[in-house]
């Protein structure tokens, strides 16, 4: 017997640390930051604390203009979790960021059809509650 969508568990949330709560503060106040190598200057993303390029334990924030082109997507039909069962399905994309990063997010509208290697897109912000914002893309 399988559960109803109002038996479902929650999505699990983000744990935060002192190397990533920058980043989650930025997207709640609407802002791609990420961490810039004190050593070597390099943009790194996911937030961690130490570059693996210099191997510098130096780093500050520096705000994105979350404008990219689509490298890679998926269609999700079976959640990897019980708490999405509710939103399948769901694209996710993988974006080349014009500062060279990459960044996954939720299509907004979820609709595959119109997407291509090297489409542009621009992130967007899901407020999910007071507390947790998440990236996302639209189509440009």
């Amino acid at each position: 017997m399988s559960a109803s969508h109002d038996q479902l568990p929650e999505k699990p949330r983000p744990e935060y640390s002192d190397e990533n709560q920058p980043y989650w503060d930025g997207l709640r106040e609407h802002k791609l930051l990420v961490q810039r190598c004190g050593g070597c200057n390099t943009l790194r993303h996911y937030p961690r604390p130490l570059c693996d390029g210099c191997y510098s334990l130096e780093y500050d924030w520096t705000e994105l203009s979350g404008s990219g082109k689509v490298h890679s997507w998926t269609v999700s039909h079976h959640p990897f979790h019980p708490g999405f069962k509710r939103e399948t399905p769901y694209v996710t994309v993988t974006v080349d960021l014009a500062e060279g990063l990459r960044l996954q997010g939720v299509l907004e509208g979820n609709d595959a059809s119109a997407l291509a290697i090297g489409r542009e897109v621009e992130l967007t912000f899901n407020d999910v509650d007071a507390e947790l914002t998440l990236p996302g893309f639209r189509l440009v």
